[in-house]
């Protein structure tokens, strides 16, 4: 197993499905995690999880949306830590519509949260590691970060943002010790996955059609996509940087 005994990490979005993952994981491989997310019982219960596991974990309310949110949460971290190792940028929202049923304001609202936040995120934590000369940044963006994925017009175009964010900086900073690179999954079993087919008339039929989507004929589950984040985090990943990972089922591969 890849570790990262004696380093910090932080991890947006980590109160439900893959941000919860990567927390517990990077707790079970010897990461102090900071668990950040707007939703603070679910945050709180992630942290509860990986210290029942015998993990080290702190919970801090952030909205990643909040561009002085997210500088206070870098002081907090920088102060109680005295440094950040592995960030990993998971926090972000959906949306389903094509252009036809898309507005301004949708487009507006996934920008702020997906594109900007993860922005805000890393612009609050990059001095530091450029000091250090020291830092990897994993991004989790989606298979809509490198693919056209349809119904999804605002989600993709936020994604694609954020593989193209992830390979500007890792040509600007190659040198400069930070590594940082993205991994964009498939379908994956989660919280908002879960709340899509509750509204589906037929459940068991939309869950069958999102399993199709992947050749593998199964969604993904959360761990699996931790795995990945967990390779990219750790010194074993020290000549990666700019890539893209996609567990997807091979999805991408059609």
């Amino acid at each position: 197993m890849f570790s990262l005994a004696n380093k910090s990490a932080l991890v947006t979005g980590a109160g439900s499905g893959i941000g919860a993952a990567i927390a517990e994981t990077f707790a079970g491989a010897g990461a102090r995690v900071f668990v950040t997310d707007r939703d603070e019982p679910s945050g709180r219960a992630t942290v509860a999880r990986l210290i029942a596991a015998g993990g080290r974990g702190e919970f801090l309310f952030l909205d990643i949306a909040d561009e002085t949110q997210c500088a206070q949460v870098a002081q907090a971290v920088l102060t109680t830590a005295g440094q950040l190792d592995v960030l990993v940028n998971n926090a972000g929202i959906g949306h389903v519509g094509t252009m036809a049923n898309t507005t301004a304001a949708d487009l507006d609202r996934l920008h702020t949260v997906n594109t900007r936040g993860t922005f805000n995120v890393i612009k609050a934590f990059f001095p530091s590691m450029l000091a250090r000369r020291s830092g990897s940044i994993v991004n989790i963006a989606s298979i809509g970060g490198v693919l056209g994925v349809r119904d999804r017009l605002a989600y993709t175009m936020t994604k694609h943002a954020i593989v193209g964010l992830t390979r500007a900086m890792a040509l600007d900073h190659a040198r400069d010790g930070i590594r940082i690179n993205a991994i964009c999954p498939g379908r994956v079993e989660t919280p908002w996955v879960a709340a899509r087919l509750k509204e589906s008339p037929d459940p068991e039929r939309a869950y069958a059609e999102m399993c199709a989507t992947q050749p593998m004929g199964r969604m993904g589950r959360p761990e699996e996509i931790a795995a990945a984040a967990l390779y990219l985090a750790s010194d074993e990943a020290a000549f990666m940087t700019g890539a893209t990972l996609t567990p997807d089922g091979g999805w991408s591969a059609g």
